[in-house]
C-alpha cells in the first residue's frame, strides 16, 4: 500500500438504540446504530415496529409541493402564450426600413 494516502483505520464500539454495544473496525471515530442484530425482528422472532415516522408526512409534503408547482407553471405557461407577439412578415420589416 502507498504512505498516507488511506484513512486511519480505528477500532470502535458500535452502540444500537437497545443498548447493545460491539466492537469492530472502521475509519470513522463513532457508529451508532437503530437495530442491530440483538434487537432485528429477522433474527429475534418477535415483531416489533420499527419507528419511521415522517415517512408518510415526508412523502405527502412532496406531492403537495409538485402539485402548486405544476399549479404555478400551468399558469406561467398561459400568461406566456398570451404575451406571444405575432412575428412580422419579411415585407413588414422591409416596410418599417
Amino acid at each position: 500500500m502507498k504512505a498516507q494516502i488511506h484513512p486511519p483505520y480505528h477500532q470502535i464500539t458500535v452502540v444500537c438504540s437497545c443498548g447493545n454495544s460491539f466492537q469492530t473496525g472502521s475509519t470513522k471515530q463513532n457508529i451508532s446504530v437503530e437495530v442491530c442484530y440483538k434487537c432485528h425482528p429477522l433474527y429475534t422472532g418477535e415483531h416489533r415496529f420499527i419507528d419511521a415516522t415522517g415517512r408518510v408526512d415526508k412523502f405527502r409534503l412532496a406531492m403537495q409541493q409538485a402539485k402548486t408547482y405544476q399549479a404555478t407553471a400551468a399558469q406561467k405557461k398561459k400568461k406566456g402564450a398570451k404575451e406571444e407577439k405575432k412575428s412580422k412578415s419579411l415585407r413588414e420589416l422591409l416596410g418599417e426600413v
